[in-house]
C-alpha cells in the first residue's frame, strides 16, 4: 500500500496537524444492500468487491473502515446494519481467533433483530503467514469477498466461485484444523 495515494481526503494526506477520532469507524462508501466492515488493508479489496457487486449484480454495499479496534464505537455499524440487514467483515488477520469474530459477536448481540442472516467473516487462512510468492493463497482478495457473499449471504446469478468457501468446506477446514 505504500505506493497508493490517499483516496479519501481531497488533496491527499494533510501536511499540517490533524486528528482522526480514535475508536470511531469511518463510512468510506454509502450503500443500501450489504454492510462491509473492514480492518486494515482489506478496505481496498472490499471496495473492489463492492464495485463488482454493484456493477454485475446491482448490490449496493456500504463499506466501513474500522480504523481502530480498541476502543471501538459500534454506532455507525449498527446504523448501517439496520439499513442493509446484512454484514460481512473482512481483515488480513487469520480468521481463527481474530478481532473479526469479536466484532461479529458484538454486532450480533447489538443488532440481532435487525439482521436477516448471521454476520459473515472473511479473513486470511489459518496458517502462519507464508512467503510473498504465495500470498494470493493466504490473504483474502476481492474475489474471496464476492465468494462469501455468494455462498453465505445471497446467491449471485451466473457467478462461479473462485475459492470454495461453502458451509461444507468451512466444516472440513475446521475438522482438519486448517
Amino acid at each position: 500500500m505504500y505506493d497508493q495515494p490517499e483516496e479519501f481526503v481531497k488533496g491527499g494526506v494533510p501536511t499540517g496537524r490533524y486528528e482522526i477520532p480514535f475508536g470511531e469507524p469511518d463510512v468510506k462508501q454509502v450503500g443500501k444492500d450489504l454492510t462491509m466492515l473492514t480492518i486494515g488493508a482489506t478496505l481496498y479489496r472490499a471496495l473492489e468487491a463492492a464495485k463488482m457487486l454493484e456493477e454485475k449484480w446491482g448490490i449496493s454495499c456500504e463499506v466501513i473502515d474500522a480504523r481502530s479496534i480498541v476502543p471501538f464505537d459500534y454506532t455507525k455499524v449498527i446504523v448501517s446494519v439496520k439499513k442493509t440487514r446484512k454484514i460481512l467483515l473482512a481483515s488480513d488477520a487469520c480468521e481463527r481467533g481474530s478481532m473479526l469474530y469479536t466484532f461479529a459477536s458484538k454486532i450480533n448481540q447489538l443488532a440481532y433483530d435487525e439482521l436477516d442472516a448471521p454476520p459473515v467473516v472473511v479473513g486470511s487462512r489459518n496458517w502462519i503467514t507464508p512467503a510473498d510468492e504465495v500470498e494470493d493463497a493466504f490473504f483474502p482478495f476481492a474475489a474471496d469477498i464476492v465468494d462469501a457473499v455468494h455462498e453465505h449471504i445471497q446467491p449471485l446469478k451466473g457467478y462461479t466461485v473462485q475459492r470454495v468457501c461453502s458451509t461444507a468446506e468451512l466444516l472440513r477446514r475446521s475438522a482438519e484444523g486448517v
